[in-house]
Parts: C-alpha cells; structure tokens; sequence
C-alpha cells in the first residue's frame, strides 16, 4: 500500500483522484485544493470540485492559498512518510521543502506530450498551432515548471473539429487513464519505474491566455490561423474584431470562396465576410455589444436598416 496526497482543483482533476481513491494499492493520505471562492451574481462561496469531491467522500482535505507557508499542511505532511504526490491543475507552485518530503517524488500530469507546450495552457496552444496530436505526459516534478524527468506519456488525436472545451474533456478523461496506467506500472515495479530527460531541442511554450489574446487581425493572419484561434479560445476567452466604433465578437467562423484584401469587409453576398493576410473567412455567427449571439444575416439587416457602411477600425491594429 503506498501513501500518496493529491494536489488538484478544478472539475478536470476530479477524474484522477477517483483514479486513486479507488485503487486498491493506494491510500489516499490527503487532498490539497484552493480555498473557496466567491462565485455568480450573489458573489456566494464555491468549493472547488476537488475539495467537494474530497469531502463527500471523506478524505482529509486541506484548502490553503500558498501550500509553502501554510504551516499547518507542511506539519501534516512531514508527520506522514508520504510515498508521492499527484498533481493535476493544481494553480500553485510546490517549492522545494515541499518537493524533498515525498518518499519517491512529486508527479505531475501534464497534458501535452513534453517538452513541447510547457506552461499553464498546453490544450490551447495545441489547437492555435493546429497540430492533429497531443498527449498526456507525467513527470517528476522539478523546480523548473514542467522540467522534470518523463515515466509515462501516451498520445491522444485531435480533430478538426476540435475546441478547447471539447478537448479539455477528453484529455480530462486521458489524464485519469494515464495515471491509472503509471500507478499498475508504480505498483508492479515497487517504485522504481524508468525515466527518460526531455531533450532540451524540443522545448516549447504554452503561456497563460489573456484575455485580449482573442483579438482576430486579419490583417497579419491567416484564414486558418484565425478558424484555429477560434478553436483554441472557445469557450474563453473567446475571439473578436473591432469594426467601426464597436467591438464585435465571434462565435462562429468558416472559409469562403472568395478573393478579397486583408481587411477587406463584403457583405455584397448576405454574409458577413472577412479578408484575411491569406484567405477570406465567413463570419458566421455574430454578437455586437450589449446584446445576444446571431447569425450574420441577421446582423447585417440590422446594419443595413442604419445605412452603415462596415470598414476594419484600424486603430486597432497598429
């Protein structure tokens, strides 16, 4: 039976805990998540949904803001030969007194195939680069964010159709099925499973997402570039462009067989269409200031009945 403590907070983790709550050759010791936050109009405190899982089930559940000065968790955890920690989405960082406790180290699961999208937002870097592959990737953590040595990774398909919702869940689910495969691996090795270095060749980025990230410029993108932007930042932070004196943003885009500048607006066709640095895109579905989503058409007749005559605000886009 080894001893581990799960580090984890948003609906994501939820899966790879019951991983381990589960398992036969696992004791849950504790779990660690973010205190609860004021949340919806009524500003009403939510518990994360691992700390709620944590306590519908019984586990010892400790809630803290930074887990390195949180005196109380750090007695704890020197007080319980922990084996290893599991960390999935997580929000904080695990200093170095924290890293040196567990018997056989602290593994991260990592939802890209490392050491390519190291960061906070690996799924939407995948879809802003239109890669067809991703992964999971475990590895034992380091100082260094993401650096650590890799014991297990597998690869997972992306498809065209893929958004960053729709691929948040399935790699929600990957991750718990990875860590199920590198727990029976743990098991059956007693702890001394393999580990391979990431080849420092092959490092990329994946930053925090702003919010201003979803600003479409066609100006210096692509078609393709921006219908993969679109993918990346659905639901959030969703996608944009600023049209005369307002901000219009986009929910829905498609290519357009029509030749037109970067820039360019036409609306001569019924359609809401955009020329972009290569290829003309369909705004398809619409959502002006202040009010709900439509379809383009619909935002064009209210567009038509003012006399507007739509241009890029360049302003911008300097």
């Amino acid at each position: 039976m080894y001893k581990v403590v799960f580090f984890g907070t948003p609906d994501f983790s939820v899966p790879s805990l019951e991983v381990l709550k589960d398992h036969k050759e696992i004791e849950v010791a504790a779990v660690v998540s973010m205190p609860d936050r004021p949340a919806g109009r009524g500003k009403k405190l939510k518990t994360p949904p691992v700390a709620q899982y944590a306590k519908d089930h019984g586990l010892t559940l400790f809630q803290t803001e930074n887990i390195n000065k949180d005196e109380a968790l750090l007695s704890f955890l020197e007080s319980q030969q922990i084996d290893f920690f599991v960390v999935i989405a997580f929000a904080q960082f695990l200093g170095e007194r924290i890293l040196a406790l567990p018997k056989f180290g602290a593994f991260n699961i990592h939802t890209s195939l490392l050491p390519k999208y190291r960061g906070a937002a690996p799924i939407q870097y995948a879809l802003l680069n239109g890669d067809e592959m991703t992964g999971v990737s475990i590895q034992r953590m380091v100082k260094e964010m993401d650096a650590g040595d890799i014991c297990y990774d597998h690869q997972v398909s992306i498809n065209p159709q893929e958004t960053s919702a729709s691929l948040f869940k399935k790699l929600e689910g990957e991750a718990a099925i990875g860590l199920k495969n590198f727990i029976q691996d743990f098991v059956e090795k007693e702890g001394m499973v393999e580990f391979r270095k990431q080849d420092p060749n092959q490092i990329s980025c994946a930053p925090t997402i702003q919010k201003g990230d979803g600003l479409i410029n066609p100006l210096k993108e692509n078609a393709i570039a921006i219908i993969n932007k679109m993918r990346a930042f659905t639901p959030w932070p969703g996608c944009f462009i600023y049209l005369n004196d307002f901000r219009l943003k986009v929910h829905e885009i498609e290519l357009f067989p029509k030749e037109l500048d970067a820039g360019q607006i036409d609306v001569s066709m019924g359609a809401l269409l955009l020329g972009t640095a290569n290829g003309t895109i369909r705004l398809s579905s619409v959502q002006p200031e202040g009010k709900k989503a439509q379809k383009d058409t619909d935002f064009l007749n209210g567009i038509k009945s003012k006399k507007l005559d739509l241009l890029l605000n360049k302003d911008h886009y300097e």
